[in-house]
């Protein structure tokens, strides 16, 4: 029998297909363990630039970490502190929005039955119900409470990963010392991860800040809550923006009525369109090297595979794998298909110039 033409399980369509499904299932089973670590990781990427600002500026090490890390948990404090705070007030208040909403219902229902419209109270009343729209916005709310549930495991990885980072280059080259690869590519996906995040970030603290002066001019109530939530929703590409409008303007629809919910609707388009449109495109710089399709793809697979986090996470985890697919010739056809146009096209100019 000719060996050559027998190809090796190994390489078996069919085989890696599989492998790949069983992955994906260990990784679904195990999400509870990986997506404290991810966000850890993540979270420790962005944490080792400020410390190594510090640690230039001449302070030690161990100062400078532990500077860094009683920031973040003021930060994560304080948002707990808010939406902790808020969800307390907004617990006390449901009664009289419930009401409000219901008067808002009756008026529409009045005027579809004014039109013509042969619709009975009792049908629309089962669709528009206020226990709905009030239990979708204390959904959004009590989601990025279950987020934060995991802070004190997430800190305590954080931690150890900060204490260990330094040492992971010299750990690397001692793995690969002797052989043909190079481990730039480590540092070319930190410096990317950064740079992404770093922007966003940003990007999150400015939504933040206009959507709240916004609101308060609107005169809707909690304006600290909605900003919160869409300088976080902002990390989510292509629709984190309306998740965190949605219940913004539920809310003020029951509070001001159909005029301070369009008002409100309005701040929320303005600001994200100026912001994402404009203002981040000319601060990325050199952009995502992902094309629009795959960034909205991965955020439908990471979201399926780790839940929010995937989604808050999905265009850092899709970079990853990219610049690591560029680094063997047998999977830069991938990696090429996740860029943008513009890299394949300056793929096929490198190919053009070398042959010649």
């Amino acid at each position: 029998m000719n060996s050559k033409s027998t190809g090796s399980p190994e390489s078996s369509p069919v085989v890696i297909i599989a492998a790949l499904i069983v992955i994906i299932a260990g990784i679904i089973y195990a999400q509870s363990i990986i997506t404290p670590f991810l966000l850890a990781l993540f979270i420790s990427i962005i944490c080792a630039q400020p410390i190594g600002w510090l640690e230039k500026k001449g302070m030690p090490g161990g100062l400078a970490l532990l500077i860094v890390l009683l920031g973040m948990v003021l930060l994560f404090s304080g948002f707990g502190f808010v939406i902790g705070g808020t969800i307390s007030s907004f617990t006390g208040n449901v009664a009289k929005y419930e009401t409000t909403l219901n008067t808002i219902s009756q008026t529409f229902i009045h005027f579809l039955t004014s039109k013509g419209m042969n619709i009975s109270e009792e049908q629309l009343s089962g669709i528009i119900q206020p226990a709905r729209v009030l239990a979708f916005t204390a959904g959004a709310v009590n989601g990025f409470l279950s987020m934060m549930g995991n802070t004190f495991l997430i800190f305590l990885i954080v931690l150890f990963t900060l204490g260990e980072f330094g040492s992971f280059n010299i750990k690397a080259r001692a793995i690969l010392a002797g052989s043909d690869r190079s481990i730039d590519y480590f540092s070319t996906i930190t410096k990317n991860i950064r740079h992404y995040l770093g922007i966003k970030t940003l990007i999150c603290l400015l939504t933040g800040i206009l959507i709240y002066i916004a609101l308060l001019i609107v005169g809707v109530d909690y304006p600290l809550l909605w900003a919160l939530i869409a300088a976080l929703m902002n990390y989510i590409p292509n629709i984190g923006s309306i998740i965190a409008a949605a219940p913004a303007v539920l809310f003020a629809l029951v509070q001001l009525g159909l005029g301070g919910a369009l008002w409100t609707l309005g701040s929320f388009l303005l600001v994200n369109n100026v912001l994402g449109n404009f203002i981040e495109p000319k601060i990325m710089g050199r952009g995502l090297g992902l094309s629009t399709l795959v960034v909205f793809l991965s955020l439908l697979f990471w979201g399926f595979l780790f839940g929010t986090v995937g989604m808050f996470l999905s265009v850092p985890l899709t970079m990853t794998i990219k610049i690591i697919l560029e680094q063997n010739e047998k999977t830069r056809w991938l990696a090429i298909l996740l860029g943008t146009p513009a890299e394949a096209k300056a793929c096929l100019e490198q190919k053009g110039h070398s042959g010649a």
